[in-house]
């Protein structure tokens, strides 16, 4: 399914279907067996995760051990600092939260690129032995996306698809859910807005030329988004998976 972790910015930004999997658990001997399944990317949960930056830092380094999946991290904030800090560990793009706007999509872009494109800081530490090491490349290597999850982030998502240098956008479906009403992470009750806002970011994604995505909670569902019109998915995480077999084996020893 994936090619070289080097070509990932690179098909991201020509809108090409790629494939991922999710990663909140500080386990580098269970992340490097994951990233060598075949999924074209493995995100690092540094938002929501069980991870601190030792534990991103060796997601990082674990996955590149494969040499098959490109490393990515949901970094916990639009702040430079965090953003440098997942990128000087490896990552070969960010997936940044709660970006409302335009301006803030740009500080975005701005973080993930050195001048004069950027005003990210010199010091690649591990970075610079698997991505670039000059500053021009590691700009043309790094992926910049942003996550659509608020009201006001879908309200302004052609003017956020529209932003120079922005190389995707990504859905966070609970965080959506709720913004549109939901009273649960997963309400059904506003399925139809939901669905619409999906139509809405993915079309307007295609219209700027620049990818769409979505995380999702199977593989299934995956392959349903990217019919719709996303050009990359994320399925599930470690976590989710380790308790879902674990339930699964119990059930079928106690039947």
């Amino acid at each position: 399914m994936n090619t070289s972790p080097a070509d990932f910015a690179a098909r991201l930004r020509a809108r090409q279907r790629i494939i991922g999997y999710w990663v909140v658990l500080d386990n580098p001997v269970g992340t490097e067996r994951l990233a060598g399944l075949g999924y074209d990317y493995v995100c690092v949960d540094a938002q929501h995760g069980l991870l601190d930056y030792k534990g991103t830092l060796g997601a990082m380094t674990a996955i590149d051990a494969r040499g098959t999946a490109a490393g990515m991290v949901r970094v916990p904030a639009n702040d430079g600092f965090w953003i440098g800090q997942a990128l000087d560990a490896g990552a070969r793009g960010v997936i940044v939260p709660l970006v409302n706007s335009a301006e803030e999509a740009a500080a975005a872009v701005g973080y993930c690129r050195y001048p004069p494109a950027g005003v990210r800081s010199y010091g690649p530490m591990r970075s610079g032995l698997r991505v670039g090491p000059t500053p021009a490349d590691a700009n043309e290597q790094v992926a910049c996306i942003v996550m659509i999850e608020t009201a006001q982030a879908l309200a302004n998502t052609a003017e956020i698809c529209a932003t120079d240098g922005l190389d995707g956008v990504y859905i966070g479906p609970s965080d959506l859910t709720i913004a549109l009403g939901g009273r649960t992470s997963t309400d059904t009750s506003v399925a139809e807005k939901f669905d619409a806002a999906l139509a809405k970011v993915a079309e307007e994604a295609r219209t700027a030329g620049i990818a769409a995505g979505i995380h999702c909670p199977d593989g299934a569902t995956a392959a349903k988004r990217l019919a719709q019109g996303f050009t990359f998915a994320t399925v599930s995480s470690d976590l989710v998976h380790l308790e879902q077999a674990a339930a699964a084996h119990l059930r079928d020893a106690t039947a």
